[in-house]
């Protein structure tokens, strides 16, 4: 008994913005992309290198096609508009079992996509014409690219705010659109901040943590505008530590979390792990 290949896609494209930061490009192959909301995620997956031979007799390797998958779930960064691919922002962990395989990929090799889109992290439960602040850490900007690159234009909200916070400038790998899109855009203002830039390099913008961006101060000179809970909702994504502490300062201001007992909360979050 042979087994069929587990494969169902293909990477198309491949952006590396360094060493341990990518834009993958992945095209199923058997059609277009499935329909889905901006914000939500699907799975990608490899094939075990260190897993044994499979074994044409058992019914659990019959059911995967035979081979084991490593699989990691990944947000979409792409536009709802677009049908022919997903795209996704994906950092190298240093401990990853995916990420390593996925760095020797290049394009027109096979990869898992499944076809399964899912994830409540969507823009679905607030209502047009708000405020939306848009926090995120590292490559918890995808879902936040797939929303600004599907909505804007189409008076989704009066004005968005994307702080994006990170270690090192280099590490801005969607800076070039995100500043494009908001010179093109009055609703839309992007707040990049570094933590650890050297302080003799070119950068020139934000420096310091994403909850120092949200202090009232700050965030008044950076857009001209009161953070104002009773006509905006905030959304956050990226590393726990990052989303404890902008949550905790955020309700301090007065927003409260979207909850079973607060469905009409104004903050909403998703942690990357």
């Amino acid at each position: 008994m042979t087994h069929s290949s587990p494969y169902n896609a293909t990477l198309i494209e491949r952006q590396d913005i360094h060493e341990t930061l990518a834009v993958f490009k992945v095209r199923y192959d058997a059609g277009d992309v499935p329909g889905f909301i901006p914000g939500q995620f699907t799975t990608l997956g490899l094939v075990d290198p260190d897993a044994p031979p499979p074994n044409p007799n058992s019914p659990a390797a019959r059911r995967r096609r035979g081979h084991k998958l490593i699989r990691r779930a990944y947000s979409i960064a792409s536009s709802t508009e677009i049908k022919t691919h997903l795209e996704f922002y994906i950092v190298r962990g240093p401990e990853g079992k995916l990420t390593p395989l996925l760095w020797k990929l290049k394009p027109g090799d096979p990869v898992f996509m499944d076809e399964k889109i899912k994830g409540n992290f969507t823009l679905e439960g607030i209502p047009d014409g708000k405020d939306l602040v848009m926090v995120c850490t590292g490559t918890g900007l995808g879902p936040f690219m797939s929303m600004l690159e599907t909505c804007r234009g189409t008076g989704r909200w009066r004005r968005l705010v994307l702080i994006e916070g990170c270690r090192y400038a280099r590490d801005l790998g969607y800076y070039d659109k995100l500043t494009e899109i908001a010179a093109e855009d009055d609703s839309v203002i992007y707040l990049p901040t570094v933590t650890r830039e050297p302080g003799d390099s070119p950068w020139d913008g934000l420096r310091g943590r994403v909850h120092e961006v949200l202090e009232p101060d700050a965030f008044q000179k950076n857009t001209g505008q009161p953070l104002d809970p009773a006509h905006c909702h905030a959304l956050l994504c990226g590393g726990p530590q990052m989303i404890d502490q902008a949550a905790e300062y955020l309700c301090k201001l007065g927003f409260v979390i979207e909850s079973r007992e607060h469905p009409e909360g104004n903050l909403h979050f998703e942690r990357y792990w």
